[in-house]
């Protein structure tokens, strides 16, 4: 049996943690359930993460990663296309992976959670970390629709900031919608929605 560096054992526990917090949630999840689930001593978890906060930590940086690297990968692949055809691919990169880790969103929900009843320190850390992700999703889709006017392909007086925003809760509100509903499109129903918005940004001046 091939013997795992410690970055793999690492990225072992954390993927095998995502799913025990998923499933159980954070308060209710034990170490020695971590350990199990990733098939290892309940000590070794402890010589990769301190505490349960810390472990649960590395699982939200984990899946903000993972994100974030979707986002940046459909931007570009996206290359050279308008700023329609790359708000395009990185609604429908972040649509699929939604929908792809629908299964994993309650963790989204204890990240939030952890925001306002977590201790102190890691509120104070998740409070911080999630100011950040949003302010960089933020800017990347502003600077597209800002990229949109000045070539001319939206509106001159749009508010990007704003409707950047929008955009983000879109994303977290059909995610919800999706978890909730097995049957919810959630990927059809992104790009009709992106398809509608880019169309109001591109009619005409206000």
């Amino acid at each position: 049996m091939t013997r795992l560096s410690r970055d793999e054992k690492k990225a072992l526990i954390i993927r095998a943690a995502a799913g025990v917090f998923a499933e159980k949630g954070f308060v209710k999840t034990l170490m020695a359930e971590v350990a199990a689930a990733a098939g290892i001593g309940k000590g070794t978890v402890y010589e990769y993460f301190r505490s349960k906060d810390d472990l649960f930590f590395a699982v939200y940086e984990s899946v903000i990663q993972e994100s974030s690297g979707t986002a940046d990968a459909a931007l570009a692949r996206a290359g050279r296309k308008d700023a329609a055809g790359k708000l395009l691919a990185l609604n429908k990169a972040i649509a699929a992976w939604i929908a792809a880790h629908k299964h994993l969103y309650t963790l989204s929900l204890e990240f939030w959670a952890a925001s306002i009843s977590a201790s102190p320190v890691m509120r104070r850390r998740f409070e911080q970390s999630v100011r950040d992700i949003y302010a960089t999703f933020r800017q990347n889709v502003t600077g597209i629709l800002q990229e949109g006017v000045v070539a001319g392909t939206f509106k001159k007086n749009i508010n990007a900031g704003a409707v950047a925003s929008a955009i983000l809760g879109s994303w977290d509100g059909l995610g919800l919608q999706a978890w909730f509903d097995p049957a919810f499109d959630l990927e059809k129903t992104a790009e009709a929605y992106i398809r509608v918005l880019i169309r109001g940004l591109q009619d005409g001046e206000q």
